[in-house]
């Protein structure tokens, strides 16, 4: 519960560092490629907090369940966020779609980066126990990594991210997302030793 409301508070800092900024200047410039980047992270949030709200369902490990928490709490907050910037924006508001179907502003099916296939949505969801553990890593160790090079994309494209939210959010979720992917890894790595023999 503690790292339920740190999460959500480091979210409500963000909607007051946005209220002020309204308040105390004129409206931000923001472009196609804002909008396209808050859009589609929406969309990929949401399969991230489908998959990791499998967890308890699914025989995870205490240490697995943990991260999964933080995760679901934590991008809900930025999905939350980044609604309301597009709403303020007077932009189309989608409604989180965890199998993101969908590039924003495309007619035919291209998952984003990173995002999990149905066919791999479905070995996760089949798998339990140390089995979940081991492929909820190895996938969201992809999932985060296509999120980092939706930030990169972000900041590439000229006369982008100059709204100072939006900067904070890319900027909040390359900081957190590379973490988790060091933190995973290290677990992944924990679950592919072989177990020790007892001594006889």
């Amino acid at each position: 519960m503690k790292r339920a409301c740190v999460v959500g508070a480091g979210a409500l800092a963000l909607i007051a560092t946005a209220a002020r900024a309204q308040a105390d200047s004129a409206p931000a410039r923001y472009s196609a490629a804002d909008v396209h980047f808050m859009t589609g992270m929406i969309v990929h949030h949401a399969q991230a907090v489908l998959i990791a709200g499998w967890a308890p369902a699914h025989g995870a490990s205490p240490a697995l369940r943990a991260l999964c928490e933080r995760i679901v709490v934590g991008q809900r907050d930025e999905i939350a966020v980044m609604q309301r910037w597009l709403r303020e924006h007077h932009q189309p508001v989608p409604e989180p779609d965890a199998h993101g179907s969908l590039m924003p502003g495309m007619d035919h099916p291209t998952l984003m980066p990173g995002m999990l296939t149905p066919e791999q949505l479905a070995q996760l969801d089949s798998a339990r126990g140390p089995e979940f553990d081991r492929l909820f890593l190895t996938f969201m160790i992809q999932h985060h990594r296509g999120a980092l090079t939706m930030v990169r994309e972000l900041v590439d494209t000229p006369g982008a991210a100059r709204d100072g939210l939006l900067f904070q959010i890319a900027s909040d979720v390359s900081a957190d997302q590379t973490a988790e992917i060091d933190r995973m890894t290290r677990m992944l790595a924990v679950l592919s030793q072989p177990p020790q023999r007892s001594p006889q």
